[in-house]
């Protein structure tokens, strides 16, 4: 385990490049590894979660060849299974997307869980399978919790799942579903949230030559069977999700920051995270390369915030209304229950430790600012962006913060505290910040 300690800065200055998007990676190198032939992912980023999902494409029969700029992946069209546990970590994206694709595969595929990701929903998706004559079941081997898929082809026909659990679920079917020996309906039996992450599957997809249509309510989707992947040269774009904390840095710490890399072109819901900082008071200039931003020399401006689509942006955002000038709120966020923490009890408790007033709900924040903070000693609870943002928060922090078990931010952005340091804050902790 390793702890970093951040001191209070006064003053960021500096530009730096946005890390790749994880959401693309995971989705590119999927889509590669189901097309005919070589293609490759350029600028892919490279974390725990990337890690995962390169561990079961190659357990399902892709072959991948990294390099320090790009992966070419050499797909199969006949996919195979693997007698080896395929361990996923705590990637639930990887799981969600690759069990209905386990399901194209003639035999079992066995899915080793880690502790907190067995915590989290699966089931809907494993009855959604199960419509479409594909057996997925849990199982405990050896101490373990685990998914055993049975493979032997996806019929096709109609299935149904929720909305409101996580639209990875449908990610998922939309992966495997154009493989299937006949066409596939979806309903989506509640309203559909995090929109975007459906679209960017789509946009994906699309590169790849697969057709799917999506009803303009959300809630019926119709994927064509026996389609054929067809493989092409994709280039990952910048996260917004992680580009948010060295916004959010920027902003409560009145400083100038450029932050490359950022093409406000891409379907990603996180880009949200300007007009969240415009509303709250902080100018930002999008330019061709990526976002300049200047903080305000004075409390930031309260803000209601529907997190219904962006339930990454949370823990941030609350960071962001611990220093704004009267009461804010933070609402629709209830799925951040089943993340890699509580992720709403973990931002209370951790936020609460350091004085912020903030009050909690089955499904809602209420945060009235500005208090300052104090620096203490955080426990993320092994929740990456939980991680981050109590980092952030230290910033204005009177004292010294420390994060236990920082290293957790390797699941989405193992540079962070590096990139931190390159635009002035003083970080001690050993690896983590070289």
């Amino acid at each position: 385990m390793v702890d970093v300690t951040i001191k209070p800065t006064n003053k960021l200055q500096g530009v730096l490049n946005a890390p790749a998007s994880k959401a693309y990676t995971q989705r590119m190198l999927i889509a590669a590894a189901l097309s005919e032939g070589t293609g490759k992912v350029i600028k892919p980023l490279l974390s725990e979660d990337t890690q995962a999902t390169f561990r079961a494409i190659t357990a399902l029969g892709a072959q991948v060849q990294k390099t320090e700029s790009y992966w070419t992946v050499q797909g199969t069209n006949v996919l195979k299974t693997s007698s080896d546990l395929i361990d996923v970590g705590e990637s639930g994206a990887t799981l969600r997307f690759m069990l209905p694709i386990a399901g194209l595969a003639l035999g079992r595929s066995t899915f080793l869980l880690s502790s907190s990701l067995a915590r989290r929903p699966i089931e809907p998706l494993l009855s959604s399978l199960k419509m479409l004559n594909v057996e997925a079941y849990q199982k405990q081997i050896n101490g373990h919790q685990t998914i055993i898929v049975e493979g032997k082809g996806i019929a096709g026909g109609k299935t149904s799942i929720p909305g409101d659990v996580s639209s990875q679920f449908i990610s998922g079917l939309m992966f495997a579903c154009p493989m299937a020996k006949a066409d596939t309906e979806i309903q989506i039996t509640t309203p559909l949230e995090s929109k975007d992450y459906v679209e960017m599957t789509k946009k994906v997809l699309a590169q790849h030559h697969i057709e799917i249509q999506i009803s303009e309510d959300y809630r019926h989707i119709y994927i064509p069977g026996r389609q054929i992947f067809r493989q092409v040269d994709c280039q990952v774009p910048g996260d917004f999700s992680s580009a948010a904390f060295l916004l959010a840095a920027s902003a409560i710490t009145n400083s100038k920051v450029q932050i490359n890399n950022l093409d406000c072109k891409t379907v990603q819901g996180d880009m949200a995270i300007l007009d969240i900082l415009k509303h709250m008071g902080v100018n930002v200039e999008v330019c061709e390369y990526g976002v300049k931003i200047q903080g305000v020399d004075s409390l930031l401006t309260a803000v209601d915030i529907d997190a219904k689509n962006i339930p990454d942006l949370v823990p941030i955002c609350a960071v962001l209304t611990c220093y704004a000038d009267g009461v804010s709120k933070i609402f629709n966020a209830q799925r951040l229950r089943f993340k890699e923490s509580d992720r709403l009890a973990t931002v209370h408790e951790e936020l609460t430790k350091m004085g912020a007033l903030i009050s909690m709900d089955e499904s809602s924040f209420t945060i009235k600012g500005f208090r300052e903070l104090q620096g203490v000693v955080v426990n993320p609870h092994n929740d990456h962006r939980v991680a981050m943002s109590c980092s952030v928060a230290a910033l204005r922090a009177k004292g010294k913060t420390t994060v236990e078990n920082a290293e957790c931010i390797k699941k989405s952005y193992p540079s962070f505290y590096a990139d931190l340091t390159n635009i002035g804050v003083e970080i001690i902790g050993g690896e983590l910040v070289r």
